[in-house]
């Protein structure tokens, strides 16, 4: 109690203290003493214990003044534990020494003052030493597993807060036992004291500054720099607390371990633990490496249980940090149970890394492969924790609530590598050297082991790879300093040659990147760029650029440096993964990825070069807008690569595709600087300000100087844009030569539908660039392939054998050879060139030289024409017309381009018929509906000449058609093709009002065509002056209609266009046959004075083509003939009853020339051609009666229609159309008796006919009110030519009988007889028609011709006739006479007698 309570003044008054140091320690040292056997009080254990703690006071409150005194009683003390003392004695030292190791500073006292003194003994370090060699002996006492457990009770009832106390009716044995752990109890307690009292001054140490701290670093105040330099220790508590890790760590390490593998008990188990994870820490602050090492390395023992290898650990084996744990080696398939033990011991390694993550260093290897193992064992099917394993099967356990450990622990196993975000950067790059380690060592080892522990290892390296990928992705912040540590263990991992290691690494590296990609980083990098630019901003765009490139350049890397297809396929997929992403943020690495594409392109292999471009779609499709403007032409350019590779022709097609979107692209950008550029043009537009007094700049100047700056940016823009735009069409003209027709195919398709698109975005002079670099090329190339290329016959790929026979693919007709693959390219040029020129046409007009490229267009068309294919001619065709038709109809035509278009065709039809060349038909075709359409729409364009030369050219079109092969169609009767465009054509070529003398030139030319005499046609003006000598120079100059004598052609080019234009042999009757129609519709529509001028013509024409029935009765020339005929005289007849009269601008001379024709028509085809015995034994039924039909159909129009109509014929025409009637009419009666029986029945028919029709006109209607001067005229006429023919047949009847004798006369005659006695009975005629009756004077005074009911005066002519017909045999012709005669009386007023005396007989 004195000692304890007045230590001041045992320490301060010196007498005191000599009796303390003489006389007390001498007193004490004596009583310590244990070589004598000790008698009466001093050998109780209460003594003993009095002595013990006087000792211990003495040590903990003097050992500074009493330093040797200290030091004996402390050796005395260390050296009864050695002795075979009482337990209870050993205890009780026990305690004291457990006191000093527990009391911090009495410990600390302790130890500078003995052990640091080089002068005295290491007493502290003799203290510890004693502690363990009791712990050790544990190990050969017999009762040991009953010590141990003993131990754990202790520790748990102290854990519990109850004091441990032994039962009064215990028994020795047990008694013992207890003793025993008792004094282990008190060495584990003073062992764990000396590493809490290391613990405990090593954060004095940190606190006061001695030793930087390393714990529990944040975001907010990260670690700072220097953390992985060596500690330099200079203050005293420092010192301290490394002199003791030095002397005691190996001596508590060995007696700990021992005590941690010997112990089950909860309580004990989690002091150690504490214990090591207290002195660990110390460790690692103080940078005591090796200790710290062996610590981690022992405390690893306990992490994991292996059955297999639970005999074979060693207690004292202490791992170096390099050193492979055996644990590596234990097949997975046994059961790997944890204990709690096990567990706890994890928990312990996971606090300890996290809080010694800074300072580990190379020691993360040992912690590494824990974790490695533990993770296996996570993910192990035949893992289990200790109650798990003891109360249920393996395969029914519930994942809920019995992997609650192995979810805590797998949790606490992310979490420390996540928590990688607070440590140093200099700590996460020795925790990735260790994974690095890790994994390289099972690498090394998987090329010597097979099966299950293959698969361990392969688990070892996903571990690994896994982890790296978690410090990776919580590093993003900072991920620079460790990005090419990490993907430098995948590079390496992917030049394995275990696949599944490849494929690992692989996916990796491409979740690396996509992380890195995807960070927070790259987007704070792209807000920033929209903003405004500061040296700040600049700094982090250069280290973002060499980050972005430092994560791309890996895959650039590893496919250029390893030769294995499917690491470069994976290589490429990673990349298509990045761009499908992440292709919005790249900036700085497009070099590199461009031009790693740029090298896929060339690869043999066709998957590659599939996914290089699958890359380049995704660049071309959707990034464009993002990709830097600076790498757009080396994009375009690999795009180029794809497009002319040759391993895979789809791509190629669709690479190509790609340019059009590129082109579309810029031009896109193009456009909106212009528009951008014309809004800046109109707001700049503001008045100018001088400067101001003081010299400075005002306002205005400031925007002008600023617009000057803009435009010059613009201009830069613009040319940059050019560039490209001229890059796309420079690689389309070198496609469009590909030897693959699909790929040139696509590529001209694409220039073209480019130009065609944005062409209206280019400037005049990138339109100059286009067609003298890339357009005009392009079509010179494509036409001198189409007419040089082989026209051998290409064999198809070989598909195998049959019959053993090679069989090979087929290929269509129409792609069979080089030259028609050819030709369909140039058939795509020229009609991509139709289609800018129908678009832009005005425009490239005003471009220097077009005109000299117009004429190259001009000579490809025409040797198109006529050297190439049918495709290649009609699209020769096609992109002129489409051209000139597009453009006349909007008056943008100059005449240069139009004539020299007509001239072009003109070549092409002379040189067809001049030189052999057989152009195609379809060709001709087309021109031929192409000068149609092209007169349609240009009419205003066309002159006389222009005009002369394209009916020229269709005349030439027609001559070929009837020439060589294309005739054949119409020898078996039908038209050529030529022909019929021919016909469709005509109609379209109307002339104008201007110009309506061409009418003429139309008409004539289409003339030619129908049949012509052998003989030359009379001249115009010799049959004017033979029809009407006198006046036909005053009818002439009226051919000419007021008003247009300017416009119209002259006679002396009337006259040189027919003797330009020959008259045509017709070999056949098709074609005239068809043209009639056509021009008898165009003669109707003909103006009145032409129409007039040329009706004879055709008159006369469609004349000689009804005279063709005699010679071809079964052609069908004759019968289109007559209804054309007849189709004109109607119109003439009925424009005349409309008008009243003939309209006054037409001449007399061609009203005269109209009807001679008319008449000579009718004169010649009714006698020559009508009712007479054709040959037509060969034609059917239906066409003889419709033959008939129509023969009745030309009789009733000049018989119903002309005669009966009033027209302006003369009176010599009148005479001749009712002596044809005449003629017609005498068939029957003028042939000899002996022939009429072999006459036809439709002659007689036709004969009886016409008879009617002179009846009809000599007749007069009381109640018709239709009577004129002309119907007059025609009835006079009419009446003298029937009583003549009727006189003719009523005495040739007479004759024929008599000559007959009783013989029957033939039906015809006896019919014909028969209808003429009834028409002249029925017959009533007008009183002026009675006037021409040939009558006795005295007779037509008699009658009273001027009186009206005389209307039968004309049976007085035929009198005489009828006197000799009452003798004839017929009863029914004396019946008709009797009938007559009564009339005549009638006539004459002669009566029956009664009724003129009213006398009757009686």
């Amino acid at each position: 109690f004195i000692l304890s309570n007045y230590a001041v003044v045992f320490k301060t008054l010196i007498s005191y203290e000599q009796v303390l140091r003489h006389q007390i320690c001498s007193l004490l040292m004596t009583s310590l003493r244990t070589n004598a056997e000790l008698e009466g009080e001093a050998g109780e254990p209460s003594f003993r214990r009095l002595v013990l703690r006087s000792v211990a006071h003495i040590i903990r409150l003097y050992s500074s003044s009493l330093i040797t005194e200290c030091e004996v009683f402390l050796s005395m003390l260390v050296k009864v534990t050695f002795l075979d003392l009482p337990l209870w004695h050993r205890i009780l030292v026990l305690e004291i020494l457990r006191g000093f190791c527990v009391e911090a500073r009495t410990l600390k006292t302790l130890f500078l003052n003995f052990d640091m003194n080089p002068k005295n003994t290491n007493v502290v370090e003799g203290m510890v030493k004693a502690l363990a060699r009791v712990v050790s002996s544990v190990q050969v006492q017999e009762t040991s597993e009953e010590s141990l457990a003993a131990v754990a009770g202790m520790f748990s009832s102290k854990a519990k807060g109850i004091e441990w106390s032994l039962d009064n009716d215990a028994s020795n044995a047990a008694v013992l036992v207890a003793s025993e752990a008792h004094a282990i109890t008190l060495a584990i307690e003073g062992l764990l004291g000396v590493v809490f009292t290391v613990a405990t001054l090593t954060d004095e140490a940190v606190d006061i500054g001695e030793v930087i701290a390393i714990f529990y670093p944040t975001i907010l105040n990260p670690p700072r720099s220097g953390y992985d330099q060596p500690l330099k220790c200079t203050g005293k508590t420092a010192l301290l607390c490394v002199s003791m890790v030095d002397s005691l760590w190996l001596i508590v390490l060995d007696a700990l371990s021992l005590i941690l593998t010997r112990s089950q008990g909860e309580a004990i188990v989690l002091e150690i633990l504490k214990g090591y994870q207290a002195f660990t820490q110390a460790c690692g602050v103080l940078r005591a490496v090796e200790p710290l090492n062996s610590f981690l390395a022992s405390l690893c023992k306990f992490t994991i249980n292996f059955p297999v290898e639970a005999d074979k650990k060693s207690n004292s084996t202490l791992h170096s940090p390099g050193s492979k744990r055996s644990e590596s080696t234990v097949d997975q398939k046994d059961s790997i149970v944890l204990t709690p033990k096990n567990v706890q011991a994890l928990r312990t390694l996971f606090n300890i890394a996290h809080r010694l993550h800074n300072v580990l260093g190379p020691s993360w290897v040992l912690v590494l492969e824990t974790l490695a193992a533990l993770d296996r064992a996570i993910h192990s099917p035949h893992a289990a924790t200790q109650e798990v394993a003891t109360s249920v099967p393996k395969l029914t356990r519930d994942s809920s609530g019995l992997y609650s450990d192995f979810d805590i622990l797998s949790s606490l196993n992310s979490q420390l590598f996540e928590s990688s975000a607070l440590m140093h950067i200099s700590a996460v790059k020795s925790l990735l050297t260790a994974l690095h380690q890790l994994s390289h060592q099972s690498i090394t080892g998987m090329s010597s082991v097979f099966g299950a522990t293959s698969s361990q290892k392969f688990g070892t390296i996903s571990f690994s790879v896994e982890r790296m990928m978690s410090i990776l992705v919580n590093n993003l912040h900072r991920v620079q300093p460790i990005w090419d540590q990490v993907v430098g263990h995948f590079l390496e991992l992917i030049d394995n040659p275990n696949q599944h290691v490849r494929n690992m690494a692989l996916d990796a590296l491409d979740r690396s990147i996509s992380a890195v990609l995807g960070s927070d980083r790259f987007q704070e990098y792209l807000s920033s760029e929209c903003g405004s630019w500061s040296q700040d901003i600049g700094a982090t765009a250069t280290e973002t650029g060499l980050l972005e490139c430092a994560v791309i350049s890996p895959l650039g890397v590893l496919y250029s440096s390893n030769q294995s297809i499917d690491v470069r396929a994976m290589t490429l997929k990673i990349l298509l993964h990045v761009l499908e992403r992440y292709a919005d943020k790249l900036h700085f690495s497009w070099p590199d990825i461009l031009e790693m594409l740029r090298s896929v392109a060339g690869a043999s292999e066709k998957d590659l070069v599939t996914l290089g471009f699958q890359s380049l779609r995704v660049i071309m499709n959707d990034g464009l807008s993002t990709l830097p403007a600076e790498f757009l032409p080396v994009c375009i350019d690999v795009t180029g690569a794809y497009s002319a590779q040759k391993t895979e022709l789809n791509i190629s097609l669709t690479a190509i595709s790609l340019l059009w979107t590129a082109a579309d692209f810029i031009a896109r950008g193009l456009s909106q600087e212009l528009s951008e550029e014309k809004e800046w043009e109109a707001g700049r537009d503001v008045q100018y300000i001088p400067r101001s007094v003081d010299g400075e700049e005002s306002l205005d100047e400031a925007r002008v100087a600023s617009g000057r700056e803009n435009d010059e940016a613009s201009s830069k823009s613009t040319e940059g844009r050019d560039k490209l735009l001229f890059s796309v069409f420079l690689l389309l003209q070198k496609l469009g030569a590909d030897e693959r027709p699909e790929v040139r195919n696509s590529a001209v398709r694409t220039l073209f539908q480019t130009l065609g698109s944005h062409g209206q975005k280019l400037s005049k002079s990138m339109w100059e660039d286009c067609l003298w670099n890339y357009v005009f090329p392009i079509l010179d190339q494509a036409s001198h392939m189409a007419a040089t290329s082989s026209k051998d016959e290409w064999r198809g790929k070989e598909l195998g054998t049959r019959g053993g026979k090679a069989v090979h693919m087929l290929i269509h007709h129409s792609r069979n050879t080089a030259q028609k693959q050819w030709d369909e390219t140039l058939v795509l040029v020229l009609n991509g060139v139709s289609r800018i020129l129908r678009s832009f046409f005005p425009f490239l007009r005003s471009l220097s030289n077009f005109w000299s490229g117009w004429e190259s267009l001009l000579i490809i068309v025409k040797e198109s024409i006529l050297n190439g294919s049918k495709e290649v001619a009609l699209a020769a065709v096609s992109s002129l017309q489409t051209t000139i038709v597009s453009h006349s109809l909007k008056g943008n035509l100059p005449m240069p381009y139009l004539t020299s278009v007509l001239e072009v065709y003109e070549f092409v039809f002379q040189r067809s018929t001049s030189y052999g060349f057989n152009s195609p038909s379809k060709a001709k075709q087309e021109i031929l509906h192409g000068l149609g359409e092209l007169y349609v729409q240009a009419q205003s364009m066309f002159d006389s000449q222009m005009y002369t030369q394209l009916l020229a050219i269709i005349d030439l079109a027609i001559k070929q058609s009837m020439m060589g092969s294309e005739n054949v169609e119409t020898d078996i009767g039908n038209i050529s093709p030529i022909q019929c465009t021919v016909l469709e054509i005509w109609p379209l070529l109307r002339p104008t009002e201007q110009f309506s003398s061409l009418w003429l030139i139309l008409l004539r030319e289409i003339l030619h065509y129908l049949p012509r005499p052998d003989e030359s046609l009379r001249n115009e003006e010799e049959e004017v002056k033979r029809t009407n000598a006198s006046d036909g120079s005053q009818e002439t100059r009226n051919e000419t209609p007021i008003g247009i004598a300017s416009t119209s052609l002259s006679k002396a080019e009337l006259d040189s266009h027919s003797s330009k234009t020959k008259p045509m042999c017709i070999s056949s009757n098709v074609f005239p046959e068809k043209v009639i129609p056509l021009l008898v519709d165009l003669s109707l529509h003909t103006p009145t004075v032409e129409k007039h001028i040329i009706l004879p013509e055709i008159l006369e024409s469609l004349g000689r083509c009804m005279t063709s029935r005699r010679d071809n009765p079964d052609a069908g020339l004759w019968r289109t003939a007559v209804e054309g005929f007849n189709r004109i005289v109607l119109d003439d007849v009925s424009r005349l009853k409309m008008n009243s009269g003939p309209d006054a601008s037409i001449s007399r001379q061609a009203r005269v020339r109209f009807w001679k024709e008319v008449a000579d028509v009718y004169e010649v085809f009714l006698v020559g051609c009508c009712g007479r015995a054709l040959p037509t034994d060969y034609l059917p039924a239906a066409a003889v009666k419709a033959d008939e039909s129509l023969e009745m159909t030309v009789l009733n129009i000049l018989g119903d229609n002309i005669l009966k109509s009033p027209i302006d014929a003369s009176a010599d025409i009148l005479q001749r159309l009712v002596s044809t009637l005449d003629r017609c009419a005498s068939r029957t009666c003028t042939l000899p008796i002996d022939t009429v029986e072999l006459m036809p029945l439709h002659s007689s028919r036709f004969s009886l006919t016409c008879l009617e029709k002179l009846f009809s006109l000599a007749s007069y209607d009381s109640e018709a009110s239709n009577w004129s001067s002309i119907t007059s005229d025609i009835s006079k006429k009419s009446i003298m030519v029937l009583m003549a023919r009727c006189e003719y047949i009523l005495n040739r009847f007479l004759i024929d009988e008599n000559d007959l004798g009783e013989r029957p006369l033939p039906t015809a005659r006896l019919e014909e007889m028969i209808y003429v006695l009834r028409q002249l009975a029925r017959l009533v005629i007008h009183k002026e028609t009675v006037r021409e009756l040939p009558l006795h004077p005295h007779l037509r005074r008699g009658l009273g011709v001027d009186d009206d009911h005389n209307r039968r005066a004309h049976l007085l002519v035929l009198f005489p006739s009828f006197c000799e017909l009452v003798a004839s045999r017929e009863s029914r012709v004396r019946e008709l006479v009797q009938v007559l005669l009564r009339l005549i009386a009638e006539e004459l007023a002669l009566g029956k007698f009664q009724a003129l005396t009213g006398l009757t007989p009686q």
